[in-house]
C-alpha cells in the first residue's frame, strides 16, 4: 500500500532502460551519437532554409520550425538520460522532473500543431495553387506559427498547474528515462480524477483534433491529385508532400505504437524503450527525410559545406 508524503518531495529516481552495468557504455554511446546527428542535422536544416533565399516559402519556414522543435523537444529528455548514465545516478530533482514535463508537453504539442499547419499549407499549394501566395501570406505564416506556440504553452501550463497540486508517495520511482505525465501522475496518493480527465481531454482536442485536420487536407490533396490528367504532373504534385506525410505518419504511428503498448499488460521498461521511437529517433529522421528527397534543400546543404553545385 502507497504511504503518502505530506512534505514537499525532493528527488524522484528515473529507472532508465537496463539495471545491467556492462550495457550503459553501450546506451550512453548510442543515445549520444542519436543526439548528435539529431542537433546537427536539425540546426543544419534550419540553416539551409534561412541561408538560401530560394528556400524562404512558406512551406521551408515551417519546415525551419518543425526542425528547431525537433532539437528542443529531443533536448529535454536526452541530456539529462546523458547525464544519469555516466555518473551512474538515476536521480532528478522534483523541480526538474516539472520542469522536463513542461517543456517535453511544450515542445511535442508544438510538434503536432506544426505538423497540422504543414499539412494546410500542401492543401492550399495542390487543391489552390493560383492563391496561395495570397492565402499564404507572411502574416498568416506568423500567426500560425505563434497560434502554435500559444497552445502549446497553454495546454503545458495546464496539465503541470495540476500536477502542483498532487500530493506524491514515498515510492518516487519512474520506469522510464524521464518524467512522463502519465507515469508521475501514478506516483500520486491524492485524487488524480481531474489529471486524468483533463489529459483525456487534451489528448482528443490537441491531437485528435490536428490529426483529424490533417486527414482531411490529405482528403483532399488526394481528390486535387486524382483530377490532374497526366501522370508526370501527378507526381509532381505528390512529391511536393511526400516528404511530409512520411514525418507525419512515423511520428503518429510511433506516438500511437507507444500508447497501445502502455495499455496493454508489459513490463513498463518495454514501454521506455518503444516511447523512444517518438522521442529519440523520429527527430532524427525528420531532417534526412526532408533534405534525401528535395533538390532544393539538397542545394542548399552543398552550397553551406562548399560542394559544387549542379
Amino acid at each position: 500500500m502507497k504511504s503518502c508524503n505530506d512534505t514537499q518531495m525532493s528527488e524522484i529516481l528515473l529507472l532508465g532502460f537496463s539495471q545491467e552495468p556492462e550495457l550503459q557504455s553501450l546506451i550512453f554511446g548510442l543515445f549520444l551519437s542519436v543526439y548528435l546527428i539529431t542537433v546537427f542535422g536539425n540546426l543544419l536544416l534550419i540553416l539551409a532554409v534561412s541561408s538560401d533565399y530560394d528556400l524562404h516559402t512558406p512551406m521551408y519556414f515551417f519546415l525551419a520550425n518543425l526542425s528547431f522543435a525537433d532539437i528542443c523537444f529531443t533536448s529535454t529528455t536526452v541530456p539529462k538520460m546523458l547525464v544519469n548514465t555516466q555518473t551512474q545516478s538515476k536521480v532528478i530533482t522534483y523541480s526538474g522532473c516539472i520542469t522536463q514535463m513542461y517543456f517535453f508537453m511544450l515542445f511535442a504539442g508544438l510538434e503536432i500543431f506544426l505538423l497540422t499547419v504543414m499539412a494546410y499549407d500542401r492543401f492550399v499549394a495542390i487543391c489552390h495553387p493560383l492563391h496561395y501566395t495570397v492565402i499564404m501570406n507572411p502574416w498568416l505564416c506568423g500567426l500560425l506559427v505563434l497560434v502554435s506556440w500559444i497552445l502549446s504553452f497553454l495546454h503545458s501550463l495546464l496539465e503541470n498547474l495540476l500536477v502542483l497540486q498532487l500530493a506524491f508517495c514515498t515510492d518516487l520511482e519512474i520506469p522510464h528515462f524521464f518524467c512522463e505525465l502519465n507515469q508521475v501522475i501514478q506516483l500520486a496518493c491524492s485524487d488524480t480524477f481531474i489529471n486524468n480527465l483533463v489529459i483525456y481531454f487534451a489528448t482528443a482536442l490537441l491531437v485528435g483534433g490536428p490529426f483529424a485536420g490533417i486527414l482531411y487536407s490529405y482528403s483532399k490533396i488526394v481528390s486535387s491529385i486524382h483530377r490532374i490528367s497526366s501522370a508526370q504532373g501527378k507526381y509532381k504534385a505528390f512529391s511536393t508532400c511526400a516528404s511530409h506525410l512520411s514525418v507525419v505518419s512515423l511520428f503518429y504511428c510511433t506516438s500511437l505504437g507507444v500508447y497501445l503498448s502502455s495499455a496493454a499488460p508489459q513490463s513498463p521498461h518495454a514501454i521506455a524503450v518503444a516511447s523512444v521511437m517518438y522521442t529519440v529517433v523520429t527527430p532524427m529522421l525528420n531532417p534526412f527525410i526532408y533534405s534525401l528527397r528535395n533538390r532544393d534543400i539538397k542545394r542548399a546543404l552543398k552550397r553551406i559545406i562548399g560542394l559544387p553545385v549542379m
